[in-house]
């Protein structure tokens, strides 16, 4: 049997106690469990607003900064690591963010399976694992397929925003997505992206960070 190639590896961080406490405590409050099943999204968040999807939270510091800032939406991160996963809810509950869920599971399966097509308003993928050898460039989220379905889970003029101080992936990027029949180039996101203390770093280092974004035109891919 072929196993799929993941876009990640589930490293073996140090988890706190108080992340870990989080993920026992939290998770049943503010996480959504995968499940092969759509999410009634209206019902998770008791309203109908634009919807965020945002794979690879970390820590979860960029994530909930946007959700206090837009208040006018709901955002559901997607995130594999324990750590991060425990700090993100952390920050939800101090935070009292009511717009702001987190899925732990592969974010590829996440979209295929709970997210309905045309539902996201944005789709957020900051700073993913580069896989810089060549020969893991593979794993690379960001690959033809991945785009097919990114066009089938946003709306109509929804926006893709990436960012990523690689610059070989960001080319890779930028051809994946202007390749494929159902976006074109855009000049803004959904949202401005704040800083992280990871871009900072990077770019005292001088690393060339770069943000691309894309809109899905009118026209609908084929539903699966």
């Amino acid at each position: 049997m072929n196993r799929a190639i993941r876009s990640y590896v589930l490293r073996q961080g140090r988890t706190t106690p108080a992340q870990k406490r989080a993920l026992e405590e939290l998770f049943p409050k503010y996480g959504l469990s995968y499940s092969s099943a759509l999410l009634d999204v209206k019902s998770i968040f008791g309203r109908s607003a634009p919807l965020v999807v945002e794979i690879g939270s970390g820590m979860g510091e960029t994530t909930a900064r946007i959700a206090a800032e837009h208040p006018e939406a709901d955002f559901i991160a997607v995130e594999v690591h324990g750590p991060g996963v425990g700090g993100l809810l952390n920050r939800i509950d101090k935070d009292k963010l009511s717009n702001l869920r987190v899925v732990r599971h592969d974010a590829v399966e996440v979209l295929g399976h709970m997210i309905p097509d045309s539902a996201l308003a944005a789709l957020h993928v900051f700073f993913p694992d580069p896989w810089p050898k060549k020969r893991h460039h593979k794993r690379r989220i960001v690959q033809p397929p991945f785009v097919s379905l990114v066009a089938r889970k946003l709306a109509p003029g929804g926006i893709v925003h990436l960012a990523t101080d690689w610059p070989d992936y960001a080319d890779q990027m930028a051809v994946v997505f202007s390749e494929n029949e159902f976006f074109e180039k855009s000049t803004q996101g959904f949202v401005e992206r704040p800083q992280t203390k990871f871009e900072t770093r990077g770019r005292r280092l001088g690393n060339p960070i770069r943000d691309l974004y894309f809109r899905r035109g009118e026209r609908a891919p084929a539903a699966r």
